[in-house]
C-alpha cells in the first residue's frame, strides 16, 4: 500500500470514529477514559497538536468543535451527565487527579 492510500484510509477511519462518537452521546467521556484511556477531549488535543506540527493554528476549542460537531459548551449542556461516585473512583484509580 502506498503512503497516499494509507493516509486516505487513516483519515477516513478518523472521520468514522469522530462520527461514531458524535452519534453515541450516551457514552460519557469519563466512560471512555475509564475503559479506553482516551476521550473526545483527548482527540481534540491530538488534533490541535497535529495541526500545530504542520504550522496550522487550531486552538483547543476549535479542535473540540471539530470532534464534538458543535461547541463544547453546547454538547456539555445537551449530553453530559454528572459522573457517578463509581465512575469518579475508577477514574482516580486509573488516571490520578490530572487529566
Amino acid at each position: 500500500m502506498d503512503d497516499k492510500t494509507r493516509t486516505e484510509i487513516e483519515a477516513q477511519v478518523f472521520r468514522d470514529l469522530v462520527q461514531h462518537l458524535r452519534e453515541r452521546t450516551d457514552v460519557q467521556n469519563i466512560d471512555l477514559m475509564n475503559l479506553a484511556g482516551f476521550c473526545r477531549n483527548c482527540l481534540s488535543k491530538w488534533y490541535a497538536a497535529a495541526a500545530k506540527e504542520r504550522g496550522i493554528e487550531v486552538d483547543y476549542d476549535g479542535a473540540r468543535e471539530i470532534v464534538y460537531g458543535m461547541p463544547y459548551q453546547e454538547w456539555k449542556a445537551k449530553y453530559q451527565t454528572e459522573a457517578t461516585p463509581e465512575q469518579k473512583q475508577a477514574f482516580a484509580e486509573q488516571h490520578g487527579s490530572g487529566h
